[in-house]
């Protein structure tokens, strides 16, 4: 059985936290729903329990409830890429993830259901307000986890829900120009005219721009992978960041990651001053994990071009999705900083 947000009840909760070896009985619990994600609802459950292992809180997630965000996490695979991940990737990487007492899918969705570890004291990244050079740095450092376990490993091959990468960017060029006018006819007065310009741009360039990319080089990959999408915990001496929201999933080139969250998680005046020595520390914790025959040249290199990491992210979400205000506020913020990132690295030469 899959539960909707209504049918959780104590008696459930403690049966998935005994299956994962758990000493614990939950009796009550009160709920409240956070996070603010677009495609997907996060419920926090904060328990009445006892037993040694008791959890104080749990995080459920389920589908949107508005129809159009929910209509497309089943059109863009989210819901099921992000049960598979904790299926059947979660254990092969060593990225800080939630612990997952529960995760099952009907079909693609929109039925589905994540029971996640709560990782309070940890707060979400403000994708709005961004973030310093110190939390820039962490979560770089730690996408590397993601990266090179499974960095150009052909087992890859055989989970069909991270899609093909001829497939996924011949589909998302499509995608992207048939939103890209209801896209600028929103956002359009809102940008400089050399940062709309340059979006317009890489849409009639985007095939030309993918096969330009070095797919001889590739692992799993975020997508989304922002601050929106982090949980961060200072509480320590150790500054910890955690990924979640893995509806995006997909092989590509990793500093596909790298180039999307600097580009967006760092106002443009702090990222212009420590992008490149951050960029030199992901290559640096990319050697010291194992990788070889990947010189800081071509990451350099592969980090200007994914400087359009998040240009398809932000102009095809920001159509398919509820409008809120908030959601707005964001896509504007992610269209005027990627598109800033691109003109700063010079990168429209990639695109002819």
């Amino acid at each position: 059985m899959i539960p909707g947000p209504k049918e959780v009840t104590p008696a459930w909760l403690t049966e998935q936290l005994v299956k994962k070896g758990l000493d614990c009985q939950v009796n009550s619990f009160t709920e409240e729903r956070i996070g603010t994600g677009q495609i997907g609802m996060c419920i926090r459950y904060q328990l009445n329990a006892e037993g040694q292992d008791a959890p104080g809180s749990l995080v459920g997630k389920f589908a949107s409830p508005d129809p159009l965000s929910s209509s497309t996490g089943v059109q863009l695979l989210n819901y099921l890429k992000e049960v598979r991940f904790y299926q059947v990737l979660q254990e092969k990487l060593t990225i800080n993830t939630p612990r997952c007492f529960f995760a099952e899918i009907n079909g693609e969705g929109p039925e589905f259901m994540l029971l996640l570890e709560d990782l309070t004291p940890a707060r979400q990244g403000d994708q709005l307000a961004g973030c310093n050079a110190e939390v820039a740095t962490a979560a770089v450092q730690e996408v590397v986890g993601l990266h090179a376990p499974l960095w150009k490993d052909s087992s890859l091959d055989d989970m069909p829900f991270l899609g093909n990468r001829d497939q996924s960017a011949k589909g998302a060029s499509d995608l992207y120009q048939k939103t890209f006018e209801g896209f600028a006819d929103r956002f359009g007065s809102e940008l400089s005219q050399d940062q709309l310009r340059i979006l317009r741009l890489f849409g009639e360039s985007h095939e030309a721009f993918r096969a330009g990319m070095d797919d001889s080089v590739f692992a799993p990959i975020h997508i989304d992978y922002r601050l929106d999408n982090l949980l961060i915990d200072d509480s320590s001496e150790q500054l910890r960041v955690t990924a979640v929201d893995w509806q995006s999933i997909a092989i590509g080139n990793p500093l596909t990651d790298v180039g999307y969250f600097l580009g967006a998680g760092l106002l443009p005046e702090a990222r212009r001053e420590c992008e490149k020595e951050i960029v030199e520390i992901y290559h640096q914790r990319l050697l010291a994990a194992g990788i070889k025959d990947y010189s800081f040249d071509q990451c350099w290199k592969d980090y200007r071009r994914s400087s359009f990491a998040g240009f398809s992210v932000t102009v095809v979400a920001s159509m398919l999705v509820q409008q809120t205000q908030r959601g707005d506020q964001m896509f504007l913020a992610m269209a005027s900083r990627h598109s800033q990132h691109a003109i700063d690295l010079e990168a429209e030469e990639f695109l002819s």
